[in-house]
């Protein structure tokens, strides 16, 4: 039997104070059944920076009449950066690109010249293509998917990832997401769900200081809690901080506190304490505070590139492997790289034959 928080439980973590906040800290020590920390040495490939959403806080996101614009990556120039991955050690491919980008004509053109109609069936192929070809796993996220185009990227894709951001339409309303329909957190739920019942191995998590009230980030790491207790299927939950970036729609507004984040950290932690589902947080948007949420619970720094920046947040460089070793031995624990997909889901129940023999010729994977 599961003695999961409260909203109220959770909101106490949210707005504790004082020694309140060291007690809580204190308290997720209990739950750490190693002093392991983790992370997934990948490249991040944008596939096209074209996107239907335009998100107040977004750096990603590109018009296609911008000349510097990737419109639409092709699979040789694709292939070639994944070989380079491959030379520096890397066992994740991360596909990320804007949603619904296939309703913009540019798009539409460059699939066209590529022999394909919609960007679904690029993206299976790109994967397919990269298990072919490659010994790297692919990980796709690139927003909202129909139940059906999820069962087709469920067979090439070792894990998959959406951020629910935030369960609030409240926010609907706001500079992050009033001309972001793919944002609606209805879609993004219905999205997380499908993955679930299509045991699809996948991480998702929360943005904060966009505009929510502590009950929506209680209420958002429930909804997450419920999808995980109904299917099982969420791996890790990401805690992210809005970074304030010149040039962005929301430049001005105020990142959330130091604080705020280690409170939020606890939560989360204590939230899925009776689980073994990671808690991460972005090294690269915390460089001087990263080793501080090791001691509120994360137990996970994400994916590291050697070879890629982060597009998403790019005036965050990734901390090197070295650096991200020193700083999380420094805090006493252990760095120690997994794959793209947590060890539980590698089985039948969860990949099929060809992922799964995949992942057994990755070296070391036992």
């Amino acid at each position: 039997m599961t003695s999961k928080l409260t909203k109220e439980d959770i909101l106490k973590v949210l707005t504790a104070q004082d020694s309140e906040i060291i007690s809580y800290m204190a308290e997720t020590v209990k739950y750490r059944e190693n002093h392991l920390i983790t992370y997934s040495k990948n490249i991040f490939i944008p596939l096209t920076e074209i996107c239907r959403n335009d998100c107040g806080y977004c750096n990603f996101k590109k018009n296609p009449d911008d000349p510097e614009a990737i419109i639409l990556k092709n699979k040789d120039e694709i292939l070639e950066s994944l070989k380079e991955a491959e030379r520096f050690g890397c066992k994740e491919a991360l596909f990320t690109f804007g949603e619904d980008a296939d309703e913009e004509m540019a798009v539409q053109l460059k699939l066209k010249e590529y022999g394909y109609e919609k960007m679904i069936d690029y993206v299976v192929d790109i994967c397919q293509m990269t298990l072919d070809e490659t010994s790297l796993l692919p990980h796709t996220n690139g927003g909202n998917y129909s139940f059906d185009d999820l069962k087709r990227l469920k067979e090439v894709n070792a894990s998959m990832g959406l951020m629910l951001e935030n369960s609030s339409s409240r926010l609907m309303e706001l500079p992050a997401h009033n001309k972001s329909p793919g944002k609606n957190p209805i879609l993004r739920l219905k999205t997380i769900e499908n993955a679930g019942k299509l045991k699809i191995p996948y991480t998702t998590g929360i943005l904060i200081g966009i505009g929510e009230t502590k009950e929506e980030i209680a209420e958002s790491l429930l909804a997450i809690r419920d999808l995980y207790d109904s299917y099982g299927h969420i791996q890790e939950v990401i805690i992210q901080n809005f970074t304030p970036i010149p040039g962005i729609e929301m430049q001005d507004w105020p990142e959330p506190s130091f604080l705020d984040m280690i409170r939020t950290v606890i939560a989360g932690t204590l939230l899925f304490k009776d689980t073994d589902v990671s808690i991460q947080v972005p090294p690269n948007l915390n460089n001087d505070t990263a080793q501080i949420f090791l001691l509120c619970g994360a137990d996970d720094w994400g994916g590291v590139s050697p070879v890629s920046p982060d597009y998403v947040n790019i005036t965050s460089p990734w901390p090197g492997i070295n650096e991200l070793q020193k700083l999380t031995e420094d805090a006493g624990f252990k760095l120690i790289e997994r794959l793209c997909v947590y060890d539980k889901y590698i089985n039948s129940e969860w990949l099929n034959d060809n992922l799964i023999e995949h992942i057994s010729n990755i070296s070391g994977h036992q």
